[in-house]
């Protein structure tokens, strides 16, 4: 995807120079029709001045013989002879330059109509979908065009409008200097025409390149510094960096960016109070970057609009205004703007789930022109699948399998079985509607999983030793087929954020489940040293020892023989151990170094209560059908897995 995507980009950057190219030997040829008229223009002048000494001494030789009532003499008709010679040649230069200023006139115009669908392409197309494409990357694409490149289009364009401009400027110069000598009226009106032209396609390429490059984060929280760059795409060009011009920055509502698109061009707008919003562009000649980097940017406060129905804050999209004055010579002032991506504020972390729901299906969704910040209520399946795998892909390393599509889909619409790919799945039903059965979104299961998968799992994950996305049902018939201590590991499907192992426990084919592992029980012990921790557990399905499979995560040997530090102290041992379970060998313990602590063994038939900090258990989620395994009190520090999204606080992408 990615080479073949740089194969693109190399095709068109060279069909784009090619273009440009041809622009510029066509401004070559121009040149040198205006050099040459220039060269006939001096001519002109000189046989001018010629003519004119002459018209002047026949008048006076005339004069003269009248005054004196002289027949014509010979020096007379040789001063005639001489006048009307050089206004033959007067009559046929101009002609010349007649032609040669039309035809200089019609080159200049065919020059304007090449440079126009060049900067069509550049600024309606490449950089359309460069903005598309940071949007999309806000949801973990990478396949990017490379901004660089496109501002090397720029450049190049900018320098072709200013010379077009310049050699129109030189063509109305010279209407005005051979006006006295012979009428151009319609050359005036063209002229005109064509520098309107050049001046609209210089506002339009200075206002289009004023992007974002660093987008402001979307998930914004309330009093955290963030950063954000500006930069201009013709760089040096213009000269517009020597004016030094400052960017402002305001944050502006839904209701407040259609009213600034609308006028096309702010008027103060703001409906919040950002620190540090104030920056002057500067231009760096090595990378030809002119731009201001935003480096402690804050909001303090935000206002927000009164809520309708199920709306909440997390419903609220925002936009970053980006704003200044550019002075090009003494000529022309162009006011640019540009609005950053959707912004949804928070004031907590426990608000980023859903505001990240919003974020993605905006940066999904949205369409081409459309209104801020509409964006479709229902879309296919198929769609909000290729969404959050490439977002779960960019958080984790690895994407999601079919597999695992179809099990959120199914948990998704509350079905099973069904062809998906063309159904459609509302904003409701994503984040809104919780799943049967449970206190939460499907969003936020999926969001916890992906945090949890991020932060503790992302090796075993990359690695494929974490099947994760599959019903409990279906991991008891798989691991049924085989040998004892074969395991797998899969999200829990009643915990937020959890992850349980469910292994084959006994010749029977029995197949048990553990307690799911939260992020704060994996931030204690990771979840390959708790693997270690349990002997029993032997093989990764389908038949992977556990040891080649986790091993390189182990944060210790198995074999430990120095247990005294360097200053004397006994270092203890935090272990996972499941008491009433043992591996062979064991005389009922699971693991011979570490003997079964004291404590009051309790079995709850059917239970699913919630478990204290110092507690675990063999597990079972319920489900159709099926009876739940008894607990077990678990011999270490050891949490529950989060009872609430509130538990889930930080942003991580």
């Amino acid at each position: 995807m990615e080479v073949n995507g740089k194969i693109s980009q190399e095709s068109e950057n060279n069909e784009i120079m090619q273009q440009m190219e041809l622009i510029s030997n066509h401004a070559d040829g121009t040149n040198e029709i205006r050099l040459t008229i220039q060269s006939d223009i001096d001519s002109f002048n000189a046989l001018y001045s010629e003519c004119a000494k002459y018209t002047q001494q026949v008048q006076y030789a005339k004069s003269q013989r009248m005054s004196s009532n002289l027949v014509l003499s010979e020096i007379e008709c040789k001063l005639i002879q001489e006048k009307e010679l050089y206004q033959g040649q007067l009559k046929a230069k101009s002609l010349t330059l007649n032609n040669s200023l039309s035809v200089y006139i019609n080159k200049l115009h065919e020059l304007t109509n090449l440079i126009n669908p060049v900067q069509v392409y550049i600024i309606d197309k490449s950089l359309i979908q460069w903005k598309r494409q940071q949007q999309l990357a806000g949801n973990g694409y990478k396949c990017m065009k490379d901004i660089d490149v496109i501002q090397t289009w720029c450049e190049k364009l900018c320098d072709l409008i200013w010379i077009a401009r310049s050699q129109i400027k030189e063509a109305d110069r010279f209407r005005v200097n051979l006006s006295p000598y012979f009428e151009l009226p319609q050359s005036c009106e063209i002229i005109n025409t064509l520098l309107n032209m050049t001046t609209q396609y210089l506002s339009s390429l200075v206002t289009s390149t004023f992007v974002i490059i660093t987008q402001p984060p979307q998930v914004l929280k309330t009093n955290t510094r963030f950063l954000a760059e500006v930069r201009l795409l013709i760089g040096g060009k213009l000269n517009i960096h020597k004016t030094s011009p400052v960017v402002k920055v305001s944050i502006v509502n839904e209701s407040q960016v259609n009213q600034i698109i609308g006028r096309n061009k702010p008027c103060g707008e703001s409906c919040g109070e950002l620190l540090n919003c104030t920056g002057k562009m500067e231009y760096h000649p090595v990378n030809r970057h002119f731009s201001t980097n935003f480096r402690s940017m804050q909001l303090k406060k935000i206002k927000r609009t009164e809520k309708k129905g199920t709306e909440s804050v997390m419903d609220e999209k925002f936009s970053i205004l980006f704003s200044s004055t550019f002075f090009i010579g003494n000529e022309l002032q162009i006011e640019v703007w540009n609005l950053s991506l959707p912004v949804v504020v928070i004031v907590h972390g426990n608000q980023d789930p859903h505001a990240w729901a919003t974020v993605i299906w905006d940066n999904a969704f949205a369409k081409l022109g459309r209104v801020p910040f509409n964006v479709p209520d229902k879309v296919p399946w198929k769609s909000v699948a290729e969404a959050i795998n490439m977002k779960f892909s960019a958080a984790t390393g690895r994407g999601l399998s079919e597999d695992s599509l179809i099990f959120l889909a199914e948990k998704a619409f509350r079905m099973q079985n069904m062809a998906f790919n063309n159904m459609l799945i509302s904003w409701s039903q994503f984040c809104k509607e919780p799943l049967p059965q449970r206190s939460f979104t499907f969003w936020e299961w999926f969001y916890s999983v992906m945090k949890l998968t991020k932060e503790h799992l992302k090796g075993p994950w990359m690695d494929g030793s974490i099947m994760g996305f599959i019903r409990k049902s279906d991991a008891e018939n798989m691991l049924t087929r085989y040998a004892t201590g074969t395991f797998l590991l899969r999200f829990s499907d009643s915990e937020l954020g959890g992850l349980t192992v469910a292994w084959t426990a006994s010749n029977d084919y029995e197949v048990f489940s553990l307690h799911p592992f939260s992020a704060k029980d994996l931030s204690i012990r990771n979840l390959a040293d708790r693997l270690l921790d349990l002997p029993y557990l032997t093989k990764l399905y389908p038949n992977i020892d556990k040891d080649l499979a986790f091993g390189k995560y182990y944060t210790q040997s198995p074999n430990i023989s120095k247990s005294v530090t360097n200053n004397g102290y006994v270092k203890p041992l935090l272990v996972t151990h499941v008491p009433g379970w043992s591996g062979s060998g064991t005389n009922g313990q699971g693991m011979n170094s570490y003997p079964n602590t004291p404590q009051n063994h309790m079995f709850h038939e059917n239970s699913l209560g919630n478990y204290s900090t110092k507690e675990a258990s063999v597990y079972s989620e319920p489900d159709n059908n099926v009876t739940a395994f008894g607990n077990y009190p678990l011999e270490m520090e050891f949490c529950s897995s989060l009872d609430d999204m509130s538990q889930i606080d930080g942003s991580f992408f």
